[in-house]
C-alpha cells in the first residue's frame, strides 16, 4: 500500500469509526509504522485541511466535526498521471501567452505541486522537465486580453483588422464566439457583422480592439462546430471535396500515425505506400501541408488540387533557375 492509498484508507477509517481510533489500530490497518501514521495525519492536516484531532480520553484520532457533518477529501484530488497532465497544461498556457493567466494559475500550480509531492514524493518540479517547443508561433498580440474579456462578457467587439492575404485594413464589428489555439497561433472565431457570417481572425493581425456595450450575437455550439470543425484546418466551411493523397512507403511510417482531420480515412497499399483521404473546403492550407512532403507525396484527386500543387512546385523550382 503506497502513500496515496493510505490516505484514502485513513480517511475511510475515520469516517466510518463511531469512536476515536487508536494509533495501533491505524498502524495495523494501514500496514505501516508509527512514524508513518504520524506523517500521514500531519500531511492530511497540512495539505488537505483534514480536521483530525487526538482525543486523550479515548487515546485515539477522530474527525472534529459538528453533529451530522462529514469531511470529504478535496475535489481537487487526482492520480499521478492526471497531476502530471495538469502541470503540462499549465506550462503550455504560460508559454502560449506569458503573464496572461499568472495570477490565476500560480495558486493552482502551487496546490497541484503540493498534492503531487504528497501523493508521489520526488515528482515535484516535473513541469521544469517538460519542454513544449513552438515553431512559427506568433504572439497573440497586445489586444489578447481585450478580445478574451469581450468573449467572457458576451460583448460585441470593434476591431481594426489587417488582412495579410490582400494587404488591406478594415474596421469591423464582431460578436466573439471562441478563441482557438491552432498550430502555435491564436485565432478568434466570431460572427462578423460586416460580412454577415462566421469568420476567423488571427489575433496578431488585430491592430486595434475596443469592447462595445452591445451584447454579442450568440451562435449555437452545433452551428460553430458545423462551420469551424467539419472541414480541414482553420479555414473552415462545409467540405466541398475530398483530397486523395498517396505517400511513399518510407514516409507512410509517419503519416499513418498522424491525425490530419477528424473524418479522415487511410489505408496501406500493396506496394507499401499509404493513401490518405481528407475532406476539405479551402485548398490553401491543405496545399501548404502537401508541399511539406515534397517528393514523398502525390495528390491523386481532385484534379484542381493536383494542378494547384503542381503550379506551386513549378513556381518554387523556377526560383532556383
Amino acid at each position: 500500500m503506497d502513500r496515496f492509498d493510505r490516505i484514502f484508507e485513513l480517511n475511510r477509517i475515520l469516517q466510518a469509526a463511531r469512536h476515536p481510533v487508536s494509533r495501533q489500530r491505524l498502524q495495523e490497518a494501514l500496514e505501516c509504522s508509527r512514524a508513518t501514521v504520524t506523517r500521514l495525519i500531519e500531511d492530511m492536516r497540512l495539505y488537505l485541511n483534514a480536521p483530525i484531532v487526538y482525543d486523550r480520553d479515548h487515546n485515539g484520532y477522530t474527525y472534529d466535526l459538528a453533529d451530522g457533518a462529514m469531511y470529504e477529501l478535496p475535489g481537487l484530488w487526482f492520480n499521478a498521471s492526471e497531476l502530471h497532465a495538469l502541470l503540462t497544461v499549465q506550462q503550455l498556457l504560460t508559454s502560449v501567452e506569458p503573464g496572461l493567466l499568472d495570477p490565476h494559475l500560480k495558486p493552482l500550480q502551487k496546490r497541484i505541486g503540493d498534492l503531487l509531492e504528497l501523493q508521489r514524493p520526488g515528482f515535484d518540479g516535473l513541469s521544469a522537465r517538460v519542454r513544449i517547443m513552438q515553431v512559427g508561433a506568433r504572439r497573440g498580440g497586445r489586444h489578447f486580453q481585450a478580445v478574451a474579456g469581450a468573449l467572457a462578457r458576451h460583448q460585441r467587439l470593434w476591431i481594426r483588422y489587417f488582412n495579410r492575404g490582400d494587404d488591406r485594413h478594415s474596421d469591423r464589428e464582431v460578436s466573439p464566439q471562441r478563441l482557438t489555439y491552432y498550430r502555435d497561433n491564436w485565432y478568434l472565431d466570431a460572427w462578423c457583422h460586416l460580412r454577415e457570417g462566421l469568420r476567423t481572425f488571427a489575433l496578431d493581425a488585430i491592430e486595434a480592439a475596443r469592447p462595445l456595450s452591445t451584447t454579442a450575437l450568440s451562435v449555437a455550439d452545433e452551428d460553430l462546430d458545423r462551420h469551424f470543425a467539419v472541414s480541414y484546418g482553420i479555414f473552415a466551411g462545409t467540405p466541398r471535396q475530398t483530397a486523395v493523397l498517396r505517400f511513399s512507403a518510407e514516409r507512410a511510417r509517419w503519416v499513418a500515425k498522424e491525425q490530419w482531420h477528424r473524418d479522415q480515412s487511410g489505408q496501406f497499399l500493396e506496394d507499401g505506400r499509404y493513401e490518405l483521404r481528407i475532406p476539405y473546403s479551402n485548398a490553401l492550407e491543405l496545399t501548404m501541408d502537401v508541399l511539406r512532403y515534397g517528393p514523398d507525396v502525390e495528390v491523386v484527386e481532385p484534379t484542381v488540387l493536383r494542378d494547384l500543387v503542381r503550379e506551386r512546385l513549378a513556381a518554387a523550382l523556377a526560383r532556383y533557375g
